[in-house]
């Protein structure tokens, strides 16, 4: 039996299928992928985050690849957003839906308040970042972003993980544009202005927006995950009856 694709594309934390712990069922019904975005690896040393290569991941995972169909829904959360937009940009024709989780799509609201605060907190820490040491950016950013003080990485991959942060590229340089005629889903935890201030300026293009309990996290919650699988099912029956 043919499945749809799904793909899942992870933030700047944990990675792969580890992001998706709720999501991991919808592969009884779709052809899940999880995947890891450049640089990210359970062994090699983390290298500089790309928006391109993280692009063209997704467009690869995309592709027919002997299915005997391209194409398929995406489900990206906070930095994993800035790629799948980019690529419905790109691909519009590969993507059949897109779910944004805490979108962190600076780029499209640099200029409103909450954004353009967020940059001015966040913008000198990144302009000082290869001076710095892992740890010490690390515990800089979670201080600034969460304001809580983080303990000292001790395991091997506590320092990749460290590594990784500050090798992100800040997602405010991301080349974005609005997506055309691909449905689109925003969820947000309710909890931070920037992610509420961002989820609207998509609402006003067109996207829906939903909201549930989790933080930056809403994707773990029962009601997250009911939303996100709703809207990726109307959006299969959408797709099921134009093929």
């Amino acid at each position: 039996m043919f499945k749809q694709r799904v793909v899942f594309v992870h933030g700047a934390g944990s990675f792969g299928a580890a992001a998706w712990p709720r999501q991991h069922g919808v592969a009884l019904s779709y052809d899940a992928l999880f995947l890891r975005r450049h640089g990210f690896d359970t062994v090699a040393e983390p290298t500089a985050s790309s928006f391109e290569e993280d692009t063209r991941i997704l467009l690869d995972s995309l592709g027919d690849d002997g299915r005997g169909s391209a194409g398929g829904h995406v489900v990206a959360h906070a930095q994993g957003a800035i790629s799948a937009m980019m690529a419905a940009v790109e691909r519009p024709d590969l993507v059949y839906s897109l779910t944004l989780v805490e979108p962190a799509c600076l780029s499209l609201t640099a200029e409103l308040p909450a954004t353009a605060a967020h940059i001015g907190l966040m913008q000198p820490l990144y302009n000082v970042r290869h001076q710095l040491s892992d740890e010490d950016f690390q515990r800089e950013f979670v201080r600034r972003v969460y304001a809580t003080d983080l303990q000292q990485p001790v395991t091997a991959e506590e320092k990749r993980s460290a590594r990784r942060l500050r090798l992100q590229a800040p997602s405010w340089e991301a080349p974005l544009h609005i997506v055309p005629g691909v449905p689109t889903l925003v969820l947000t935890g309710g909890w931070e202005p920037l992610y509420e201030e961002i989820a609207g300026y998509l609402r006003e293009t067109g996207a829906l927006h939903r909201t549930a309990a989790g933080g930056h996290r809403p994707h773990d919650s029962p009601e997250g995950d009911r939303i996100i699988r709703s809207f990726i099912s109307d959006s299969s029956r959408v797709q099921a009856r134009a093929s």
